[in-house]
């Protein structure tokens, strides 16, 4: 299994824990909820840039 198919790995889960523990997708989600969705969303995305800078 690459480093790709365990990053995105965790991130779903992170979104599936985040989705049922902290609330994120519920009716009344607030800006906070939102940005750490982002957060969560804008560290994948880093860590996939430098798999794929690392595998060059």
């Amino acid at each position: 299994m690459n480093a790709t198919n365990i990053i995105t790995i965790i991130y779903f889960l992170g979104l599936v824990l985040g989705a049922f523990f902290l609330g994120l997708w519920d009716a009344e989600t607030s800006i906070i909820k939102g940005l750490m969705a982002l957060g969560w969303t804008a560290i994948f995305l880093i860590f996939l840039f430098y798999v794929d800078k690392k595998k060059e």
